[in-house]
């Protein structure tokens, strides 16, 4: 039993019969100055408005979700004391980097161009995140998930960066599992699935007739970062 010592001087307990709390991050506040221009604008991103609550003439809250996220966000009147803007490095993830930003662009979001880093380099003119300040237009050469960026701000300046992400680092889903968090997502898996399977059935010179299986172990091993089928 974990003693009232150790939890109250925050010291890690070791009861290998504690059960584990899941701690799902539910909700991320952006501060802005102006709530129905935020309110606009996240609209115009094609997120979904799940409330707008107000309390008077001194509180309101406006709560959106990014589509396929599990996470959502909320901003308003007096719900954060920080600086309207002050909220930068703020990632979403997708599958298709080129594809995301298109949409951006075609709902009249003004966005960099696709970049990718230069290597770890902590200093220069460009603005920071999270792999750096220098930014290299255009995607990663090689495609590697995580790589390739896009940027874009709200009307405050709050900075966002879309990720893509095609194959997750190893221990980031379960193994065995897979999910996606959107058609979209699941979408573009299988079309990566289906280019994979026909390389190997070059590689083999025989068509595949279990090629279900197949998918399912490339698809599995894809998010999960194990190595992938051959």
């Amino acid at each position: 039993m974990a003693t009232l010592s150790a939890i109250s001087s925050n010291e890690p307990t070791t009861n290998a019969n504690a059960v584990r709390v899941d701690m799902k991050l539910e909700v991320v506040i952006i501060p802005v100055s102006d709530v129905d221009r935020a309110k606009e604008f996240y609209a115009r991103l094609g997120w979904r408005l799940d409330a707008d609550f107000t309390a008077g003439d001194d509180w309101r809250g406006v709560q959106v979700t990014p589509p396929g996220s599990g996470c959502s966000v909320i901003f308003g009147k007096n719900v954060t004391p920080a600086a309207p803007g002050s909220a930068q490095g703020l990632y979403l993830i997708v599958s298709d980097i080129e594809a995301a930003r298109k949409d951006l662009l075609g709902r009249g979001v003004k966005t960099s161009e696709v970049f990718h880093g230069g290597g770890s380099v902590f200093a220069g003119p460009d603005q920071p995140y999270l792999f750096g300040r220098l930014r290299v237009v255009g995607p990663d050469p090689e495609h590697r998930s995580y790589q390739s960026h896009v940027s874009f701000t709200d009307p405050d300046g709050n900075g966002w960066l879309l990720q893509e992400v095609t194959t997750r680092l190893p221990g980031r889903i379960d193994s065995g599992a897979t999910t996606f968090a959107s058609a979209s997502d699941l979408a573009s898996a299988l079309r990566r699935a289906e280019a994979a399977h026909g390389e190997h059935e070059k590689r083999t010179g025989q068509r595949d007739a279990n090629w279900p299986d197949w998918y399912a172990a490339y698809m599995v091993a894809e998010q999960s970062g194990k190595e992938l089928p051959q």
